[in-house]
């Protein structure tokens, strides 16, 4: 077990990389403000609160998901998907890939766990009309960022549009598997040549995977297997230039889809 488990204290937790002023002072508040829970999200499956976080006077609404919530999994190490959302975080930021909001890994009312910012997605858009979409650049690079995290269950559901363009995504603690578990509803540009925005992406991960603090951050949240398969999978984008095709032995989208 990677991440640290519910009994143990835990000291909050944030990424070293340099954030954007609007992003650290997120970052900040989300560590050190005080929790409060409003209700409980019933649709996810494991234990994911809906509060109120404040300090200093500024307030925000955030998800937080308690490692003592987690439903066990036959594929991932129990109490270590709170760790995997803070590294796909981590990657997210590191890239600049900007598809996952502020999240940190913090104590809380039931114990450490992960606690993300809630963004507010416009609601007047088609996320079914949305995920068909083959003509999205912003969609199209998050289809690479799941390729790199490997993530196992992008669903239609975890996509948030907001209303000033930018798009992130949601759900990632079935993320870095060292086996290849790529599960979308993102295959539209399969066997296509990546976009110049994602092979720079690609690289600036790649680079501070290999040679910068990235990697000693995610450490503590994830296996030296599962940070060596990442660089092994970031090195196989740019070396094929292409966009991923599904796995053979794998479903290649999740169930449900939505």
């Amino acid at each position: 077990m990677v991440a640290r488990s519910a009994a143990e204290p835990a000291q909050p937790s944030q990424p070293s990389q340099p954030a954007q002023p609007d992003e650290a002072a997120s970052l900040h508040l989300l560590a050190a403000g005080e929790l409060e829970i409003q209700g409980r999200l019933v649709d996810a499956s494991n234990a994911t609160m809906y509060c109120t976080v404040h300090a200093d006077g500024r307030q925000a609404t955030c998800v937080y998901k308690p490692v003592a919530g987690e439903r066990p999994l036959w594929d991932f190490p129990d109490g270590t998907l709170a760790g995997r959302e803070l590294a796909a975080y981590l990657i997210s930021r590191a890239g600049g890939w900007d598809v996952v909001p502020p999240t940190v890994y913090r104590d809380g009312p039931f114990g450490p766990g992960m606690c993300q910012l809630w963004v507010d997605a416009d609601e007047s858009v088609d996320l079914l009309e949305l995920a068909r979409s083959g003509a999205d650049p912003r969609l199209r690079q998050m289809s690479v960022f799941d390729a790199v995290v490997n993530n196992a269950d992008r669903k239609i559901g975890h996509l948030l549009p907001m209303a000033s363009g930018q798009l992130y995504g949601c759900d990632h603690g079935v993320c870095f598997s060292a086996e290849y578990k790529l599960r979308t509803v993102l295959w539209q540009w399969r066997g296509k040549k990546l976009t110049p925005a994602a092979l720079s992406a690609l690289r600036r991960s790649h680079e501070l995977l290999t040679s910068g603090s990235l990697a000693t951050d995610l450490a503590r949240w994830l296996t030296p297997a599962e940070i060596a398969a990442t660089i092994r999978r970031t090195e196989r984008l740019l070396t094929l230039k292409t966009h991923p095709y599904p796995p053979d032995d794998w479903p290649a989208v999740p169930w449900p889809p939505i």
